[in-house]
């Protein structure tokens, strides 16, 4: 343990490049809030969320921008640590790479909730809390038969590799799809849940085709978005595309008809369930009930606009 601190130490300047809501004081709860990167809107809303309550439940928070980097995001969890934060919410970047750093906070007594991303190789995690995932992909797949009684031509642009619901969504895709050689995914490749990987991807796949798809499926809104452009770039107009998160611009996109459907996993209530789980255990020593508390997501369409979360936003 010795060790292990003495190694932490020398990342503790990292925190300098945190931002510090509150000073610890020794009678103020504070609480590490990481996600990976807030150059997704996606973790933009979910720190929202996470601010939003910490300041509701009356504890100071500590927040880290992972800007898509393990290494990053290792490096203030660990300085974290050092400076004798009470707990740590986090949505890790990659359950893998992410696995040592969480690992660190549990050893050194650190209460840890982990958000949308699962980790699974470290005991001693206090909570998850997340959306299945499997469902949410699983809910796309049977969009498509519902549009496509008689079977499709898909393209799949899959999320970031190691990336746990990047993996899950491509699962319960498959889940569906697969039971049914009527609906044949043509294509899939990683457009690794960014904008202009989705539009670059996309072009790429519809110059080598004869005929365009049915349907573009991907693994998150910033994907979807990008392909629509691709898509209206080439003249195309009825191909389908399905995107995941109910980001307020794929809503809007839905409502407008530039997307078909996007799946919503309710990351704003993700977020508030897990600071409330990690306040009342740092102030009052309370156990979750669940370790794992699962969201169940939900395909919006046009008809059920009204059940997306971030739906005010819209303009």
């Amino acid at each position: 343990m010795h060790h292990l601190t003495r190694r932490m130490l020398m990342t503790s300047t990292v925190v300098l490049g945190l931002s510090l809501a509150a000073p610890l004081q020794a009678q103020e709860k504070t609480i590490l809030t990481s996600v990976p990167s807030l150059g997704f809107p996606f973790f933009v809303h979910m720190m929202k969320a996470l601010q939003e309550e910490a300041a509701a439940q009356g504890v100071a928070t500590i927040e880290s921008d992972g800007q898509n980097s393990a290494p990053k995001q290792t490096a203030d969890v660990e300085a974290a640590v050092v400076q004798g934060v009470d707990g740590i919410v986090i949505s890790p970047s990659d359950v893998n790479a992410m696995a040592p750093a969480i690992q660190t906070a549990v050893e050194n007594g650190v209460p840890v909730v982990t958000i949308d991303r699962r980790v699974d190789g470290v005991p001693g995690i206090l909570a998850h809390v997340g959306a299945d995932n499997v469902i949410g992909g699983e809910a796309q797949g049977h969009l498509i038969m519902e549009l496509f009684p008689d079977g499709a031509k898909i393209v799949n642009l899959q999320g970031q590799p190691g990336a746990s619901p990047a993996i899950d969504r491509n699962k319960g895709l498959h889940n569906v799809l697969d039971q049914d050689d009527k609906y044949e995914i043509v294509v899939e490749q990683t457009a690794n849940f960014a904008r202009d990987q989705g539009l670059a991807v996309t072009e790429s796949i519809l110059a080598g085709m004869d005929t365009p798809p049915d349907v573009i499926v991907a693994a998150n809104d910033d994907m979807a978005l990008g392909a629509a452009e691709a898509v209206r770039a080439r003249g195309i107009d009825e191909v389908v595309i399905i995107g995941f998160d109910a980001l307020p611009e794929a809503l809007a996109a839905v409502r407008d008809g530039g997307l078909t459907a996007t799946i919503e996993q309710f990351p704003g209530e993700q977020s508030r369930t897990a600071m409330r789980l990690m306040v009342d255990h740092v102030k009052n020593g309370a156990k979750p009930m669940e370790e794992v508390v699962l969201l169940q997501p939900i395909a919006i369409t046009k008809d059920n606009l009204d059940k997306a979360e971030r739906l005010g936003e819209l303009n």
